[in-house]
């Protein structure tokens, strides 16, 4: 397909001087982007938001634009799948490059040809909807040319009944029944940890008359004040790190805070810290199990540290929720959970430094709201939403599995 966007991306390409080299390209283009004409910027702008409605169109998760690896193609991830989209234009690697810079501004495209990575969101109205379209970006460097990831984030919220959680496990996250504590949500990029916390979150606004403060990089979807009052800052925006904003939220009078993703040891430290205060914490850990997410917490701090806070995680901890999005057998994805409910008996293995016996406790712990990975596969295996081999391959524990298996 044509698009005039794809003609003013070539006219501006064919600009830039053979003599620029390398990445000098990119930082070219992010120099003179603003002195495009005005009609020809607009046109660039209408291609990007028309990729964007495709893929929200098709049922896309990802996009991604740009890069050696892209092969001058747009791709798309289609319920699970990663695939090139052949009926879109194919772009030089000037004409992406450009593209990418189009959604930037001037502050956002200084930060990623210094830092060569940048996390943003972003957000257009869609004239055919007639709805606002937001999503979670990630632009950086491949082979000296600017690529970008872009997720978009849905509008429709998934209600923390939908999830399949045990009505036990419901409660223990609730501000209402348990004032304070740390609540984490693990899993792998893509799991679909981000649609789970929104949930809760949401869960809270339709019933509780707290305070939510959300601190994320980016911020994705963007809660409307119900019951609860819910700030959003966004790291890079609106507050310069994770630790900062956890610790300045202190001042802001919350009930719950929303911590997107504890990905260092100072975030970590607060996070506990600020629990610590009388405060309900939610947030995020790339981990693939409940036991992962503990020991990585405590491996994660000074080795001089870890006695105190393991101590500390133990006092804090309320629950874990680590998931897996699986293919299932109508082509599209399942959700798979492994829940853990801090008990006396869990809390006294953390600060025994026995965290291999805590998959146990989950595994007889169906009564108190618990389930482990392997139990929920086979749940979505003996009702036929997945298949036999994709339960082996997504369990953490290929024995266990095969041993449930054979019970049924």
């Amino acid at each position: 397909m044509d698009h005039p966007g794809k003609a003013a991306l070539f006219n501006f390409a064919r600009q830039i001087p053979r003599t620029v080299l390398g990445s000098e390209r990119v930082n070219y283009i992010a120099d003179h982007f603003d002195e495009i004409p005005e009609s020809d910027k607009i046109q660039i702008f209408e291609l990007a938001n028309f990729i964007l409605s495709l893929m929200v169109d098709r049922n896309a998760s990802d996009v991604e634009i740009g890069g050696y690896g892209s092969d001058e193609h747009v791709w798309f991830r289609i319920f699970g799948v990663k695939q090139r989209v052949l009926d879109l234009p194919t772009f030089s690697e000037d004409e992406a490059n450009t593209l990418i810079i189009s959604l930037l501004n001037k502050n956002q495209r200084k930060y990623l040809i210094e830092e060569r990575n940048l996390d943003f969101s972003y957000t257009f109205f869609s004239g055919k909807t007639g709805i606002n379209y937001r999503f979670r970006a990630d632009a950086y460097f491949d082979l000296d040319n600017l690529t970008l990831n872009m997720r978009y984030i849905t509008a429709n919220l998934r209600t923390i009944e939908s999830l399949g959680f045990h009505p036990l496990a419901i409660k223990t996250m609730s501000h209402s029944y348990i004032k304070f504590g740390l609540s984490l949500v693990t899993g792998i990029t893509g799991s679909g940890k981000s649609t789970t916390l929104d949930a809760i979150i949401d869960y809270h606004n339709n019933f509780d008359p707290c305070h939510i403060v959300i601190i994320a990089s980016p911020v994705e979807y963007v809660h409307k004040s119900k019951k609860s009052i819910i700030k959003h800052r966004e790291v890079g925006r609106d507050v310069l790190s994770f630790k900062d904003g956890v610790i300045q939220s202190l001042r802001q009078d919350p009930d719950i805070i929303v911590i997107g993703e504890m990905r260092d040891p100072d975030t970590i430290l607060a996070a506990l810290e600020v629990t610590d205060t009388g405060h309900k914490v939610f947030s995020t850990l790339h981990t693939s199990s409940a036991v992962e997410s503990i020991d990585r917490i405590i491996a994660e701090v000074n080795p001089v540290e870890q006695d105190r806070v393991r101590n500390r995680l133990a006092d804090v901890l309320i629950s874990i929720i680590s998931q897996k999005l699986v293919p299932s057998l109508d082509g599209k994805l399942a959700l798979a959970k492994e829940v853990l409910l801090v008990t006396p008996s869990v809390r006294a293995a953390i600060k025994n430094n026995n965290t291999s016996e805590i998959y146990m406790m989950i595994n007889q712990g169906l009564q108190q709201g618990m389930i482990t990975l392997e139990q929920d596969l086979l749940r979505l295996y003996t009702e036929r939403k997945i298949s036999k081999e994709t339960a082996v391959a997504y369990a953490n524990n290929k024995t266990r599995i095969l041993q449930l298996m054979k019970a049924v």
